[in-house]
C-alpha cells in the first residue's frame, strides 16, 4: 500500500450482496469455532452513534464487507499525496468450510507527478477448491536508487522516474486439506526510465542502474520480464486479512523468457514465504506474528528494477523503517516479528510493535548474503474499519539504521 504520513483518514463501510454456493458437502470438515472474542465495534458503529442511528439488521454471510478510506499523506519520496484505499471481503461459500476472500485496491496521486493504481486479491471458491491470488499495478512513479547489496551508503541516493506495469496472477487447485498447487502468469515492465527532476544527467549516466544495464546488455530506457510461475502452498491460517493462528508457507519458481511478450532476458527466480501466528491470550487480544521470505535469482540475469528489493512484496509492507527500494540485490533474505495488541475489549483500537532485518547480495561487487544486514523497528496503531472481516486501518512508524525512518499507511495487516 501507499506509504506516507497520515494527516486525514475518513472511512466508510457499506454492504452489498454476493450469492453463496450451496450447502457444504457432508464430508467437508467444518473448522472449529474460534476461541477469540469477535470485535463488537468498528468505525461505522462510531459514525452511527454520532448520528444517533439504530444498528442495522444482523447481516448474513452472503453480504460483502467493505472498508474504504480516503487518505491525505506526505513523504519525502512522494511529496503530498491524496487518494483512496479500500478492502472488500466476502465468502464464496459457507464460512464454516470456505476461506474469506479479500480484494485490496488503491488509487493515489502525488505532488511529484506520480499516479499509483493497484488491485490485489486473494479469493477462494466454495469449500476452497480453487484459489486466485493477484498483484496488478499501473504506476507512473519515481523511486530512489542506492545501488546493489545491503552495504550501500545513503549518499549514493539517486532519484529515478519510470512507468511500471505489473500483472502477477496465480491460480491454485486444492490437492489436500490446506494444501494447494498452482501456476500463473508474470509480467513486469519498467519503461521510460529517466533521471529524477533534480538529478544531474551526468550523475544518472554513471549510476548503478546504467552500469548494471550496460554490463548485461539491457536497454536503459525499457526493460521487461515476462514468463510463468509455479507454486506450492500450505495455508492453515484462520483468515488472510487479520490472522491470529496457523501457518502460511509458499514456495514459488518463476521462469522468464527473452522475446516472450517483449521479455528482455532469460532468467529464473526461486522464492519462499513463511508466516506463523501465535496467540498469547485465549481471546487473541495479544498475539505474535512471524514472517520470513527469500527471493533468489536462480539463473540468468534479471533486469535491474526486477531484482529483489525492500518493499518489493505484494503489499509493499516489508522493510518498515526504510524507503521502498532502499536495498536491492540478486539475492534477498528477510525476517520480521510483530507483537499485536488489541487495546480495547470491543476491538476498536489496537497497537503493534515490530522488528525486521534483511540481507542482500551484490554479485558485481562480490558482496554475499550475510555480509551485512539492514535492521529496522517501530510501532503502529490499528483502527477497526470492518468488524465482520476484521479489517484494520494501519498506521505505522518505522526506524532504520543511520537515521532512516518512514511512516506507512495501509488497509489490513502488514502480513
Amino acid at each position: 500500500m501507499k506509504r506516507g504520513i497520515l494527516v486525514a483518514a475518513i472511512a466508510m463501510a457499506v454492504s452489498g450482496t454476493v450469492r453463496a454456493a450451496g450447502p457444504p458437502s457432508p464430508d467437508a470438515a467444518p473448522r472449529p469455532a474460534p476461541e477469540e472474542s469477535e470485535p463488537t465495534r468498528d468505525l461505522m458503529d462510531v459514525l452511527r452513534d454520532w448520528r444517533h442511528k439504530p444498528p442495522p439488521p444482523t447481516p448474513d454471510h452472503e453480504q460483502r464487507m467493505v472498508a474504504a478510506s480516503p487518505v491525505l499523506g506526505y513523504s519525502p519520496t512522494t511529496g503530498v499525496s491524496a487518494g483512496v484505499a479500500g478492502n472488500v471481503a466476502f465468502y464464496r461459500g459457507f464460512p464454516e468450510v470456505t476461506r474469506i476472500s479479500s480484494i485490496v485496491a488503491s488509487a493515489t496521486a502525488t505532488s511529484k507527478g506520480q499516479v499509483l493504481l493497484s488491485f490485489k486479491m486473494n479469493a477462494s471458491s466454495s469449500e476452497n477448491r480453487w484459489r486466485i491470488e493477484g498483484d496488478n499495478r499501473l504506476l507512473w512513479t519515481s523511486q530512489p536508487s542506492y545501488g546493489l547489496g545491503t552495504d550501500t551508503p545513503d549518499a549514493a541516493k539517486l532519484d529515478m522516474k519510470f512507468d511500471h506495469f505489473r500483472i502477477y496472477d496465480k491460480y491454485y487447485r486444492q490437492v489436500h486439506h490446506n494444501v494447494f498447487l498452482g501456476a500463473g502468469a508474470a509480467f513486469n515492465i519498467h519503461k521510460n526510465v529517466r533521471p529524477g527532476k533534480e538529478v544531474d544527467p551526468a550523475a544518472f549516466a554513471s549510476s548503478p542502474y546504467i552500469a548494471y544495464s550496460e554490463t548485461y546488455g539491457f536497454d536503459p530506457d525499457s526493460q521487461t520480464s515476462s514468463g510463468v510461475s509455479f507454486h506450492a502452498l500450505l495455508d492453515s491460517r484462520d483468515g488472510a486479512i487479520n490472522p491470529s493462528r496457523g501457518w502460511y508457507a509458499n514456495a514459488s519458481y518463476l521462469a522468464f523468457f527473452e522475446n516472450f511478450l517483449g521479455g528482455t532476458s532469460n532468467w529464473q527466480q526461486f522464492s519462499y514465504d513463511l508466516r506463523t501466528y501465535l496467540r498469547l491470550s485465549g481471546d487473541a487480544r495479544h498475539k505474535l506474528a512471524f514472517w520470513t521470505f527469500g527471493d533468489v535469482v536462480a539463473g540468468g540475469v534479471a533486469p535491474y528494477l526486477d531484482l529483489p528489493s525492500t518493499g518489493g512484496d505484494t503489499y509493499g509492507r516489508s522493510g518498515r523503517g526504510y524507503p521502498q527500494g532502499r536495498f536491492r540485490g540478486e539475492k534477498m533474505l528477510y525476517a520480521e516479528a510483530e507483537y499485536r495488541w488489541t487495546m480495547t475489549a470491543n476491538g476498536l483500537f489496537g497497537m503493534v510493535a515490530f522488528a525486521n532485518t534483511e540481507t542482500l547480495s551484490n554479485d558485481l561487487a562480490d558482496e554475499k548474503l550475510f555480509d551485512s544486514f539492514a535492521t529496522g523497528a517501530g510501532f503502529g496503531f490499528r483502527f477497526m474499519l470492518n468488524k465482520r472481516s476484521k479489517t484494520n486501518l494501519c498506521f505505522d512508524i518505522g526506524f532504520g539504521q543511520h537515521g532512516s525512518s518512514g511512516v506507512y499507511f495501509g488497509v489490513q495487516e502488514a502480513f
